[in-house]
C-alpha cells in the first residue's frame, strides 16, 4: 500500500520542494494550508516539476485546533516545514514564537492522537549556534534562549525543545532536520523565501555591498531529499541532522560565484562593519545581521553523511540553478 504523508506548510518555497520530492518517490501527499485558495498556485508550481496524481490539501492552521484531525486521518508520517522566517527582528518577537512553539506542539499531539508512526521536524541550525562565537558545531548543542540571541532563532529554539518534550517516552517517532540558510531554485512565483529574495536583490543590484557574514548553507533540494529519506531511515529516530556546509559559505563568495556566472549587476565590494552598525539604528535588517558579522561557524554533519546517505550539492552549482531560475522569463 502507499504510505500517505501530511506535508504542513506544503505551499512555501520549502514545502513545495519537500511535496515534491514525496511524490517522486512514490508516497501519496496532503499538504496543508492556511487557505484552500493557496491549493491551486501550489498544485500548479509542483505539477511543473512531478505529477500530482497522489496529492491533495487540507486547510488547517498552526493556532487553530480545527481540521487537524481531518488532514491527518489515515498518515502514516508527518513532515512539519510550516514555521515563520523573517530577516529582520519584528517589532514583538511573540509574532514568530507563538505561531513556531504552539504550532509544532499542535502538529505533533495531533499526530500522537492519528498514532501516525513518525513525525519529522523542519528546524534550523540557528536552535545550535545562536549567539555563539566562531568555531564548530555538533547536534548536541543548544541555543540560549535566555541570551539575546533575535526573535527567530528563539522560535526555533523553543519549537525544537517543544517537538522533542512531546515526543520523548511516547510511541510516536521524532527526528529533527536542522538546515543551515536554504538555498536553490523556487519552484513557485520568485520572491517566496527570506533567501530568494535576498539572492533576487543581489542579482538586481540592489545591494550595493556586500556584508561580512558567512553562514552555513544547504541546497533546498537536499534539504527536501534528506525530509524524505529521515521519514524511513532506521536509525533516524531520536536524532538532530544538520543540514548545512560543513564550512560557511562568504556572501563575498556567493558574489563572486554569481558574478563568474554572467551576472555583471551583482556587488563586489564589502560593506565596512561600522556602516552595517550605523544602519542597524534604523533598519531591521541591518539589526538582524548585526552579530553575525565577521563570525565564521562550521559544522560537524557527519551523523547525517553517515544516517541519511546525504552528499552535498557543490554551493555553487546551487547558486548558479537559483539565480537562473530568478531571471528566467
Amino acid at each position: 500500500m502507499t504510505q500517505r504523508v501530511l506535508v504542513t506548510g506544503i505551499s512555501g518555497y520549502v514545502g513545495q520542494h519537500v511535496g515534491a520530492e514525496l511524490l517522486r518517490q512514490g508516497f501519496e501527499v496532503v499538504g496543508t494550508v492556511r487557505s484552500l485558495a493557496k491549493a491551486e498556485v501550489t498544485k500548479k508550481a509542483i505539477a511543473a516539476a512531478v505529477s500530482i496524481d497522489r496529492l491533495t490539501f487540507a486547510e488547517a492552521d498552526l493556532l487553530a485546533d480545527h481540521g487537524w484531525e481531518e488532514a491527518l486521518r489515515g498518515c502514516d508520517f508527518v513532515l512539519h516545514v510550516a514555521s515563520p522566517f523573517v530577516l529582520g527582528e519584528p517589532k514583538n518577537e511573540n509574532d514568530l514564537i507563538t505561531p513556531a512553539v504552539e504550532g509544532t506542539r499542535r502538529v505533533l499531539q495531533a499526530a500522537q492522537r492519528a498514532r501516525v508512526k513518525r513525525a519529522v521536524v523542519t528546524s534550523s541550525i540557528v536552535s545550535m549556534t545562536a549567539g555563539k562565537s566562531s568555531g564548530t558545531y555538533g547536534p548536541d548543542e543548544w541555543s540560549d534562549t535566555n541570551a539575546n540571541i533575535g526573535a527567530y532563532a528563539k522560535s526555533k529554539t523553543l519549537a525544537e525543545r517543544a517537538a522533542w518534550t512531546i515526543a520523548d517516552g511516547g510511541p510516536m517517532e521524532l527526528v529533527v532536520i536542522n538546515p543551515g540558510f536554504i538555498v536553490g531554485p523556487s519552484l513557485g512565483a520568485p520572491g517566496e523565501g527570506v533567501s530568494v529574495t535576498m539572492i533576487g536583490e543581489l542579482l538586481a543590484g540592489k545591494m550595493p555591498m556586500i556584508p561580512d557574514i558567512a553562514m552555513g548553507m544547504v541546497d533546498v533540494r537536499d534539504v527536501a531529499r534528506l525530509e524524505v529519506a529521515a521519514l524511513t531511515a532506521p536509525s533516524a529516530p531520536g536524532h538532530r541532522f544538520i543540514a548545512a556546509s560543513a564550512s560557511p559559505v562568504a556572501f563575498t563568495q556567493i558574489a563572486q560565484v554569481l558574478r563568474g556566472a554572467g551576472y555583471d549587476k551583482v556587488p563586489t565590494r564589502k560593506a565596512p562593519n561600522l556602516a552595517i552598525k550605523l544602519m542597524a539604528l534604523f533598519d531591521a535588517q541591518a539589526r538582524a545581521v548585526v552579530p553575525q558579522l565577521g563570525v565564521r561557524i562550521g559544522f560537524d554533519t557527519r551523523d547525517t553523511t553517515d544516517l541519511l546517505g546525504w552528499s552535498p550539492t557543490p554551493i555553487e552549482n546551487t547558486l548558479v540553478d537559483m539565480a537562473a531560475s530568478l531571471t528566467r522569463g
